[in-house]
């Protein structure tokens, strides 16, 4: 990501919380390791109340809202090419975390196209982070307009590598892994490396597709299947869904990179029983 942007998300983060329209969701997380795999499940903390009223607002579904249409201009941080803006969340958990949004309405169902992976690679051209998408309401999404995700690097994050490390490194580009520990059915792709946002966005969509064909899943079909998709720098994985959460515990595509959140501490403990891996196997289709 360029300076620029960066700087622009920074100054619009500011303005956003000088005037209130940035609502943030203040979390304490705990470690689980599952299989040799390290999650990180986020709580609201228990010492800012009002973020319960600001959870129950983030993951309202009203079919008769759409936050995008505008988008709070506090909120905006600018194109992202000539069909997407760049948009706060509202209510984030985590810092900086942008959303990408048609400037058009399309449904959140709708087939990924080219200039959706080339807005997104804008984006993690040039500083990485995660992006991701949350196809439908059965995989996640609380909003029905389409958006894509990206939040940066940082520790304690989400981060496609707490899985793919146990994938074989010198795996060429555009080749097709499985992780022998996951229980769902996947595929991972090794991106090639790209040095401009063009080339990457369009290494991203070949490799969408390519993952798309790998678990079953028609890349043009209208609507879309329930499913996420996952991608960084090196890495990208798509994963079908059947449902939206499993005894109370809402999963998105973050749970596939490692970060689960739940409203209350004592889901934690429901985590725990259930353990990660069975949770997330539980939401998607099995292997």
């Amino acid at each position: 990501m360029s300076d620029d942007l960066l700087h622009r998300i920074d100054r619009t983060l500011s303005r956003a919380a000088d005037a209130g329209a940035l609502l943030p969701i203040r979390t304490e997380q705990t470690p689980i390791r599952d299989a040799g795999i390290d999650f990180t499940v986020r709580w609201v903390s228990t010492l800012a109340h009002k973020d319960a009223a600001r959870v129950e607002a983030a993951v309202r579904r009203d079919p008769d809202f759409n936050p995008f249409l505008p988008p709070d201009p506090e909120l905006t941080i600018g194109p992202l090419g000539d069909e997407h803006l760049g948009v706060l969340n509202k209510f984030p958990v985590i810092d900086r975390h942008l959303l990408i949004v048609t400037r058009r309405y399309e449904a959140q169902t709708a087939p990924l196209t080219r200039a959706d992976f080339i807005a997104l690679a804008t984006v993690m051209a040039a500083s990485g982070g995660l992006g991701f998408y949350n196809g439908g309401a059965e995989a996640g999404a609380s909003q029905r307009h389409k958006h894509l995700q990206w939040i940066p690097d940082a520790t304690g994050t989400a981060r496609l590598s707490r899985f793919t490390h146990q994938l074989p490194q010198d795996l060429p580009a555009g080749e097709i892994a499985t992780h022998p520990a996951l229980p769902w059915r996947h595929c991972f792709l090794r991106l090639p490396p790209c040095g401009d946002a063009v080339s990457l966005g369009e290494a991203m969509h070949a490799a969408f597709d390519r993952a798309c064909a790998a678990v079953g899943i028609a890349a043009s079909a209208e609507p879309m299947p329930p499913y996420n998709f996952l991608v960084s720098r090196d890495w990208m994985t798509v994963i079908p869904r059947t449902c939206e959460r499993h005894e109370n515990i809402s999963v998105n595509a973050l749970g596939f990179a490692g970060s689960l959140f739940v409203r209350r501490p004592e889901e934690i403990d429901t985590v725990r029983a259930i353990g990660p891996l069975r949770l997330l196997a539980a939401v998607a289709t099995p292997r």
